[in-house]
């Protein structure tokens, strides 16, 4: 069964603030990894340690999608954050975060 996906208010915000052929990767990237069975570990998708942003980490290229998933009442997946990551620095909205 399919999960529905639904981003946080800072994920839309932050998703304004990449370009638009990011924008377009991007969304292209989670109707295809996060649809079906994002709990599984594969090359892109990792369980993260514990931290106050989310559960999961989709990578793709430079971008960073955190992620938590919500099994009951329904199968959801709340994108909770969109980065950009440079090095060893995540950064939203030009701003580096410590994960």
């Amino acid at each position: 069964m399919a999960y529905q996906v639904i981003l946080s208010e800072l994920a839309r915000m932050q998703l304004l603030g990449l370009t638009a052929n990011q924008r377009s990767i991007l969304l292209d990237a989670i109707s295809e990894q996060l649809v079906y069975q994002p709990t599984v570990e594969t090359k892109n998708r990792k369980l993260m340690r514990e931290n106050i942003l989310a559960t999961w980490e989709l990578r793709v290229g430079q971008l960073r999608v955190y992620y938590d998933v919500i099994d009951e009442p329904e199968q959801l997946v709340s994108v909770e954050a969109i980065g950009v990551k440079m090095r060893n620095q995540v950064y939203f909205n030009g701003e580096p975060f410590e994960l």
